[in-house]
């Protein structure tokens, strides 16, 4: 099982260099392309990491976008291969992906104070909650092998995916987490693990293992009656393989004029054409 944690394609507001946390900033031109190249990259790949089965993302509009190309792509390519058992996937919005509050700084050009933004630990509590509500059931169905190898995909923002896949780590790798975490920029402030570009994605690979009789699942909870069917209760695994990917972008450049960095215009509907994926023999 592949976990996939992806950033969302440009905005108008990261293009203008504006804080946008919670303020719902577009997706430019550029950034519909970022996220159809993303897309289509995700359906090419899918014979070796199989189908994208589960698409989740944060409830702002350039995360949900993004998502929406992946499913998109996944209806159009992959459902229909044989290999494909469980049909399209679904997207699931929560609003625990959503982006740091930036507080009075929201709609300010970077720079401006923001003593009132979301903290750090206001930002883990949310990742936590996500990870129990979502990310968790679905990890139990890959160590009770009611699912079939599949790869999940989560959209979000820069800030707060720092904030996922940290606790996701000191949950299931605490080795992982001490060999990606770096020093924050400044005394006092918390390490950061890893970069995001517009849909950069870090890639992690979920395993099962079988513990010896007695070890406990590494941070996952199960429900008592598996536990009690098989003592020996398998244990979830996660290493991180790709950090900040982009090689989807390769060759991708910005239209001139302006025209790639404003906010796109849904009755353009013909770039679509040029990302369709190849359907192969």
């Amino acid at each position: 099982m592949r976990l996939f944690l992806v950033r969302h394609g440009e905005t108008v507001d990261n293009v203008a260099g504006i804080y946008a946390g919670v303020r719902d900033s577009p997706l430019t031109a550029h950034g519909v392309l970022q996220a159809k190249r993303l897309a289509t990259y995700l359906a090419i790949r899918s014979s070796t990491i199989g189908p994208v089965q589960h698409v989740l993302s944060s409830d702002l509009q350039r995360a949900a976008d993004t998502a929406q190309a992946i499913v998109d792509a996944q209806i159009s390519t992959v459902a229909s291969q044989p290999w494909s058992k469980s049909g399209p996937p679904t997207l699931v919005q929560s609003a625990d992906l959503r982006e740091r509050n930036f507080g009075s700084a929201e709609g300010q050009r970077f720079g401006f104070p923001r003593d009132d933004a979301e903290t750090h630990d206001e930002m883990r509590v949310r990742a936590e909650r996500f990870i129990n509500n979502h990310l968790d059931p679905l990890l139990a169905d890959l160590v009770l092998g009611t699912r079939p190898a599949a790869s999940v995909v989560v959209v979000s923002h820069g800030i707060l995916l720092n904030s996922l896949l940290k606790a996701l780590l000191a949950r299931y790798a605490p080795s992982e987490l001490a060999r990606l975490a770096q020093p924050g920029p400044a005394v006092g402030q918390p390490v950061y693990l890893a970069s995001w570009s517009n849909t950069g994605y870090v890639e992690a690979v979920i395993g099962a293992s079988s513990p010896s009789p007695g070890a406990s699942s590494t941070g996952l909870t199960l429900a008592a009656p598996a536990i009690t069917a098989s003592p020996t209760v398998p244990a979830v695994t996660l290493s991180v393989a790709r950090v900040n990917a982009v090689d989807h972008l390769d060759g991708l450049k910005k239209t001139r004029g302006g025209i790639g960095s404003a906010q796109f215009d849904r009755r353009q509907r013909t770039v679509d054409s040029f990302f369709r994926p190849v359907a192969k023999d």
